[in-house]
């Protein structure tokens, strides 16, 4: 994969400058968080939603560095799906706010409550900021044998799609649908149609942004981004987490259906593609 932007300024840095003490949570929180990443989940709660508020201001931050390549990639990722999610909003007579992007090492503070690594990227709505140490990207490479600029592309966008979730009132609708679920699988498979749902429009920001020049991606890239989908779906990680899997405790999604519903957005571009919740 190749990118042709620049990088947004709408990233925070905050690697180097010390992750915050266990506290109250102590051992418990980083099983906790641990256990999260093995099974795909986030700190935010149902719906990406919930959680413990930190209370105290953010911690300090800076600009990425100009020769941090890493840094630079995920900035510039994020600088595209500003085009491309500000082009889609536009054509609905909608203004789109974009998220900010917090880059950490170890732990940090969120308004969705304690956010570490373990926890692998997540998107907390009540900052509008996705949270990612990039350390992830070599666990995608090396534990979930899915190398590759584009995977790693992918797994931003996934969570740039529950900001645009956010913005159009889908997630808060989950949030009360999970709410309202009469029982624990009922809930957790509106949770696995928003996070499809976010493949998706993951999908839909590589189609438009391959449109517009600002990445150069082929097959074998495509093909990259496929194997993380694969890697990172509940059957997958439950397999190698418990030896068994468990249909009915998925949060996200199937490997064959992140597959699916990240090609469906790859293919067509069309965010009205991405209704994973018809007939729900």
């Amino acid at each position: 994969m190749r990118i042709n932007t620049g990088p947004s300024s709408n990233v925070e840095d905050r690697r180097g400058m010390g992750g915050l003490a266990l506290g109250g949570g102590g051992l418990g929180a980083l099983v906790l968080g641990l256990l999260y990443m093995l099974l795909g989940g986030d700190p935010s709660g149902g719906g990406n939603g919930g959680g413990t508020t930190v209370p105290g201001a953010s911690p300090p931050s800076r600009q990425v560095p100009a020769d941090d390549a890493e840094g630079r990639f995920a900035s510039s990722v994020l600088a595209s799906t500003e085009k491309t999610w500000t082009s889609i909003f536009q054509q609905m007579g909608q203004q789109y706010e974009p998220p900010r992007l917090v880059l950490f090492d170890g732990s940090t503070s969120t308004a969705c409550g304690f956010g570490q690594s373990a926890m692998g990227p997540f998107y907390c709505p009540r900052d509008s900021r996705v949270y990612i140490d990039l350390s992830f990207y070599r666990e995608l490479e090396q534990r979930f044998n899915a190398p590759g600029d584009f995977a790693k592309a992918y797994v931003l966008a996934h969570e740039v799609g529950h900001h645009v979730q956010n913005l159009t009132g889908v997630s808060e609708q989950v949030q009360r649908a999970e709410q309202a679920a009469s029982s624990k699988e009922e809930a957790n498979a509106y949770s696995v149609r928003l996070e499809l749902q976010a493949d998706c429009l993951a999908g839909v920001w590589a189609n438009q942004a391959r449109q517009r020049g600002e990445i150069e991606i082929d097959q074998g890239d495509v093909q990259t981004a496929l194997n993380a989908a694969t890697a990172i779906g509940d059957d997958k990680l439950q397999e190698q987490a418990e030896g068994r899997v468990r249909p009915e405790s998925f949060t996200h999604g199937s490997s064959a259906q992140r597959v699916e519903w990240f090609s469906r957005g790859l293919q067509s571009g069309d965010m009205k593609q991405c209704d994973t919740f018809r007939g729900a």
